[in-house]
């Protein structure tokens, strides 16, 4: 099993913030062969003896030799990871974040840490939540990209839609009711929906987590109704879900989820060409560094594997080199640690996702 622990927004955003004279940036692919253990922590250690290569203040390659040695001898550490490990340090300060998407092997060392294939990870990330909602019982299940599906337990959630109501059967005639019939039998399901919704809403409050419903007509009607988490996808997983198990509606959750991102990014595709006539939207290096600067850049699209070589001055202005010296970061790292900072939303694509083979494209708050 993958073991992960996956930076949220903030955690991303106050990376972005840190700044210094050594901050080194270190991607190393994990998980590749069970037989050798010992491969992923070797290659790390050669890496990570490259990267102190490029320091030359000695005060700063012993604290951070120091800090890498205290990770390359852990043999615990190194028993749980998942498919790449992403080691950002500083002299004061190591962080490490074991991320499911397979990442390419990179060492950098500058003035910040290189985010930009980190970002990967939130971007389309493969976690949501499912409600397994049906008349005789509900059930939220938990979604991720590398662990089974787990039923949640969530206090206070009702055994199912009779036992809500207090009684034997929705089919139950009450006499002294003024609703009854298919009627009583509606409004029933929609008081055990928002009874479910609320028993939720302490749980998801905040987060920023997909929730896939999984529920036949009419409960699925009557949920979406009443519920109050933002986050709830328009498609559902349809029919009874009560004889379903969580794995199979993990399978279902994730051709949900692949539907979703993708039209997210067509979506986003199509604002882009609607927002280029409007002079709100640019795919040209220079301008976005500027429009980052200025913070004018709304959404950014950039490519997780381009290489950018050169330097943006403080007003903006773009310097382009031939070729990055000592893996520092490049101008697209910087355009997207301004965006970051102003606070823009940056989505790290494959090369063929992005529009007109560009290696970057972003949305502007406004013309400039």
């Amino acid at each position: 099993m993958l073991h992960t622990d996956i930076p949220t927004r903030d955690e991303i955003r106050a990376l972005a913030e840190a700044t210094g004279e050594w901050c080194v940036s270190i991607y190393t692919p994990t998980g590749s062969d069970i037989a050798d253990p010992d491969q992923d922590r070797i290659a790390f250690s050669n890496q990570a003896r490259h990267v102190l290569e490029s320091v030359t203040d000695p005060e700063a390659r012993a604290a951070l030799g120091e800090e890498f040695d205290v990770h390359i001898d852990d043999a615990l550490f190194w028993r749980y990871q998942s498919r790449t490990l992403v080691v950002l340090a500083s002299p004061a300060r190591i962080r490490t974040y074991r991320v499911p998407n397979r990442l390419p092997a990179s060492e950098s060392v500058g003035d910040r840490f290189d985010l930009t294939p980190l970002l990967r990870a939130v971007t389309f990330p493969q976690t949501a939540f499912v409600l397994a909602l049906a008349e005789g019982g509900v059930r939220l299940v938990e979604i991720s990209a590398d662990r089974p599906a787990r039923t949640v337990p969530v206090p206070g959630l009702p055994a199912d839609a009779a036992d809500h109501a207090g009684k034997a059967s929705l089919g139950d005639r009450a006499p002294n009711r003024r609703v009854q019939g298919d009627e009583g039998r509606k409004m029933r399901l929609r008081q055990y929906a928002r009874a479910v919704d609320a028993e939720l809403r302490d749980l998801l409050s905040g987060r920023d987590v997909p929730l896939v419903l999984a529920a036949a007509e009419p409960i699925d009607a009557l949920f979406r109704s009443v519920n109050s988490y933002g986050n709830l996808l328009d498609e559902s997983i349809p029919g009874n879900p009560e004889h379903v198990s969580d794995a199979e509606l993990a399978d279902r959750c994730r051709e949900v989820l692949d539907r979703h991102y993708a039209a997210q990014l067509a979506g986003l595709v199509e604002l882009l060409d609607l927002r280029r006539g409007e002079g709100r939207a640019a795919t040209d290096i220079s301008d976005l560094a500027r429009a980052a600067t200025a913070g004018a850049v709304d959404t950014l699209l950039v490519d997780m594997e381009a290489s950018v070589p050169g330097t943006v001055s403080a007003s903006g202005a773009v310097t382009f080199g031939e070729s990055t010296t000592n893996g520092h970061t490049g101008v697209l790292d910087e355009i997207t640690r301004r965006v970051l900072l102003t606070g823009g939303r940056v989505l790290a694509l494959r090369p063929g996702d992005l529009p007109g083979g560009a290696q970057a494209a972003g949305l502007l708050r406004y013309a400039p």
